[in-house]
C-alpha cells in the first residue's frame, strides 16, 4: 500500500510540476527580471518524531540563489517534505572555501583544477557529506514523500537506482552518515580521475566526477537503495530553460569534454 500510495504521489507531483511550467512561460515573459531567493539556511519547522542515524539537513548547490519560478516552487515543495530538517544552501564561492577550509590539500587541489559547476558540485558534495552527513539533492530534484518516512533508523546510507531499468545508481540524490567509507573511496577516485584526465578512456562530467564514478565503488557492495520513483524524481517542477535561464547552455552537457579540467 505504501508502494503505490508513493507511485500516486509521484504521478500528481509530476501533473502540479507540469502545471507550474505552464504558468512560468508567461510569467517570466511578463517579469522577465524577477527572481526569487533560495535561503541560505532554513531551520526545521517540526520536531522529528522518526530517528534516523542519517543527521537531518539536506544540503542543495547551484550557480546562484537567485532563481525562477519553477526552481523556487521545487524548493518549497522540498521544504514540505522535509519540515523536519534543516536546510542548506551552499553558494559556488562557498562551496570554493568550503573546499580549502575541509578537503584534504590534494582533494582541494584536484577540485581547482575543474572548470564546470556541475564536475565542482560533484566533488564537494561527496566531501561535504562524508565530513558532516546528510541529504544532499540537486536543485532540480524533488522528493515524491516525506523524507522523514524513508530514511529508517537503521540506515548509514540510502541510494537511489535509475536508467535501464533502475539498474544504476544515482548521485543528484544521497543519504549518508558521516565518515562513509564508500564516499571517501568516490573522492579518492573522484581526484585520480582529475589528475590523470588526459589518459582517460571516457571523459565529461559524467565519468570523471558524476554517477559513474559511484556505480564503480559500489560495484557487487552491499547498500540500502530504492527506486527513484519512490524517493527522490528530478525535473518534475522545473527544466534546463528554467534552470539556466541566467545562464544559457550552462548545463554540464553543453560542454566540450576537454573543457572539463584544467591544464597548467
Amino acid at each position: 500500500m505504501n508502494t503505490f500510495l508513493r507511485m500516486v504521489s509521484n504521478r500528481c507531483i509530476r501533473l502540479v510540476g507540469n502545471l507550474v511550467k505552464v504558468v512560468s512561460h508567461p510569467f517570466h515573459f511578463l517579469l522577465p527580471n524577477f527572481r526569487f531567493t533560495i535561503p541560505e539556511f532554513s531551520k526545521a519547522k517540526l520536531k522529528s518524531r522518526n530517528a534516523s542515524a542519517i543527521p537531518k539537513v539536506i544540503w542543495q548547490t547551484n550557480y546562484s540563489s537567485r532563481c525562477t519560478l519553477p526552481i523556487y516552487m521545487n524548493y518549497l515543495f522540498n521544504r514540505l517534505m522535509s519540515l523536519d530538517y534543516d536546510y542548506r544552501y551552499v553558494s559556488t564561492e562557498k562551496r570554493e572555501l568550503y573546499m580549502k577550509e575541509h578537503a584534504p590539500l590534494d582533494v582541494y587541489r584536484a577540485y581547482l583544477k575543474l572548470n564546470d559547476g556541475a564536475a565542482q558540485a560533484d566533488l564537494w558534495r561527496m566531501v561535504n557529506l562524508y565530513n558532516n552527513g546528510g541529504i544532499y539533492m540537486d536543485i532540480d530534484a524533488t522528493l515524491v514523500w516525506p523524507i522523514s518516512m524513508i530514511l529508517k533508523e537503521k540506515y548509514d546510507a540510502l541510494y537511489i537506482k535509475y536508467k535501464k531499468n533502475d539498474a544504476e545508481f544515482t548521485n543528484f540524490f544521497l543519504a549518508t552518515i558521516a565518515k562513509n567509507t564508500h564516499y571517501k573511496s568516490v573522492i579518492d577516485k573522484i581526484v585520480l580521475n582529475i589528475n590523470g584526465y588526459k589518459g582517460l578512456k571516457k571523459k565529461g562530467v559524467y565519468n570523471t566526477t558524476g554517477p559513474t564514478v559511484l556505480n564503480e565503488i559500489l560495484d557487487n557492495q552491499e547498500v540500502n537503495f530504492l527506486r527513484r520513483g519512490y524517493v527522490c524524481i528530478q525535473g518534475a517542477f522545473t527544466n534546463e530553460y528554467f534552470q539556466y535561464l541566467d545562464k544559457p547552455r550552462g548545463k554540464w552537457t553543453h560542454k566540450h569534454e576537454d573543457e572539463i579540467v584544467k591544464f597548467s
